[in-house]
């Protein structure tokens, strides 16, 4: 685990949840029960959510201003939270403030990268002790990308995503295009026409240009805005889908490249600008902020 911070300045942090994009998607087959099992890249990017915890006395989990549209006990902020002290026993409290940046719907695994700031942090806060694996573990209960934001490092990923190998990976400047969707991820692992035999491949092979999502298709015969903003972002850079969208992106070599892009897209998208890296923000925070008392 990195470097704990102190527990007395750090319950005033705002914390980074920050997005992943997927720069490929293979599905080699279908397990038993139902999961999909996949060849992915992930890389994180410096686009966060930020989280603030605030320590309570009643011992209860809760949440500082709900989403619209999600329960408070669904929340995958609250569900995390409340396994840990489930697991560990522990008798805190605490209230969670979310600043939401992140589009939900859009493949950039939002959500699943909040539960993993809280539990990472509440693990540091609490002094819970428990191991980057046993995090990494209760993090897939809660979603199959949870684990790789408690890994904290760009990821070759297999299995259902859990199955994770750290690799580097160039940090590129990337735009990214969320459409006015919002795309059912069960929707698309359930569609009879989503191709699951694709054959392995290696991670050279992936470096070598093998970029493939196959989840493509089907998104894009589902949702017509997402076809438009690959078509719209293919003008400037090789445009993917990340996860099963909506969000698509394209990476850049310079930030001038990138801004160019950015420019000649906002007025018809929603667009993000983002840098690509390799160690998640949350690590590089925990090793590398200042916690003063």
């Amino acid at each position: 685990m990195p470097q704990k911070p102190n527990n007395h300045s750090a319950w005033a942090e705002r914390w980074p949840a920050p997005a992943k994009l997927n720069l490929m998607l293979r599905i080699t087959g279908q397990r038993s029960d139902g999961y999909h099992l996949l060849q992915t890249v992930f890389q994180f990017t410096d686009l966060c959510d930020w989280i603030t915890f605030h320590s309570v006395d009643n011992g209860e989990v809760s949440l500082q201003k709900t989403i619209p549209g999600v329960p408070e006990s669904d929340d995958l902020t609250v569900r995390a939270a409340k396994l840990l002290k489930a697991e560990t026993g522990c008798e805190q409290g605490v209230c969670i403030e979310v600043e939401k940046n992140l589009p939900m719907g859009g493949g950039l695994g939002g959500g699943s990268s909040d539960a993993a700031t809280v539990l990472v942090v509440l693990n540091e806060l609490w002094n819970l002790k428990l191991s980057s694996e046993k995090l990494m573990s209760l993090g897939l209960a809660l979603g199959a990308d949870v684990p790789v934001f408690v890994y904290g490092y760009s990821s070759w990923a297999e299995g259902i995503g859990e199955r994770l190998e750290k690799i580097n990976i160039e940090e590129q400047w990337a735009i990214i295009i969320k459409p006015a969707c919002h795309v059912d991820t069960k929707e698309i692992f359930s569609a009879k026409n989503l191709t699951r035999n694709s054959r392995s491949i290696t991670i050279r092979d992936f470096t070598e240009g093998q970029h493939q999502n196959d989840c493509l298709a089907v998104v894009c015969e589902l949702y017509p805005s997402v076809k438009e903003a690959l078509v719209d972002l293919a003008e400037f850079s090789e445009a993917r889908l990340t996860g099963t969208g909506a969000c698509v992106f394209a990476q850049f070599d310079s930030k001038i490249a990138a801004m160019d892009a950015y420019e000649s897209l906002k007025d018809k998208w929603q667009v993000y600008l983002a840098k690509g890296v390799n160690e998640s923000p949350l690590f590089s925070k925990l090793k590398f902020g200042k916690y003063t008392s």
